[in-house]
């Protein structure tokens, strides 16, 4: 790998069912090279994804000189876990505070000693995940991909020809305000749920009672914030019965 001053790796993990079959991947960047890595596993979850994501990407840059190496990660229990928990696990003898063991202690061993070979700093930086980041939206694509069993071209070859701007660290600002609001939305107390179910529309007013009207069956759903906004809803699906 080519000789440079910062590295950097975007890693991401992917679980179809969580548990259930999973995919990771890794894009380094090392001064002009870009090299993908990727694995899938057939019984796993999103958080063992997210650190193997994680060791494969150090591993795979470690014998190279570089004074720092950045991992971007959407995963705030792998930023934690190996900034700060890390060390009081260790202490305890890889139990937690409540004695207990510690879950993927395999994978955080291995990270733990992974970043203890890489001989020089190791920079985690999270980024939020579907923000327009190029480098992160990549990973998430390949170990998406890979997680469903599909065959995935993994690149590696110089940077200037990889077609994906990694070089863009900012995040797109409408993205961020979609996201947000997505999340606003989801937080926000319902004034009922609507379905559809067989051509027939439903009102619910509690999760639990959409819930069980939905579940196992070929249907659709949306949460109503308002009165208004049920009468849209209802008239929505109405039409498309």
């Amino acid at each position: 790998m080519q000789k440079t001053d910062r590295i950097v790796i975007f890693s991401d993990g992917a679980s179809k069912g969580n548990p259930g079959p999973g995919g990771w991947a890794a894009v380094v960047v090392a001064g002009d090279t870009v090299t993908e890595l990727g694995g899938f596993e057939k019984q796993t979850t999103n958080n063992r994804m997210e650190l193997r994501a994680a060791i494969e990407g150090l591993r795979a840059c470690n014998t190279a000189p570089a004074a720092v190496r950045v991992v971007y990660s959407d995963s705030s229990y792998v930023i934690n876990g190996i900034t700060k928990w890390v060390h009081g696990w260790k202490k305890n003898g890889w139990k937690t505070k409540e004695k207990k063991a510690v879950i993927n202690q395999d994978l955080w061993q291995s990270l733990d000693a992974t970043v203890a070979a890489s001989g020089s700093e190791v920079d985690w930086q999270y980024v939020g995940g579907h923000v327009g980041v190029a480098g992160n939206e990549r990973a998430d694509a390949v170990a998406s991909a890979l997680a469903v069993g599909q065959k995935v071209q993994l690149y590696s070859g110089a940077r200037a020809s990889y077609g994906v701007a990694v070089s863009h660290l900012g995040a797109d600002s409408n993205l961020q305000k979609n996201k947000s609001a997505s999340s606003a939305r989801a937080k926000a107390k319902a004034y009922s749920y609507v379905s559809r179910v067989d051509g027939k529309v439903l009102v619910h007013k509690t999760w639990a009672e959409c819930e069980q009207g939905v579940r196992g069956k070929s249907a659709r759903f949306k949460k109503a914030l308002s009165a208004a906004e049920e009468k849209e809803i209802i008239a929505e699906f109405s039409a498309h019965k």
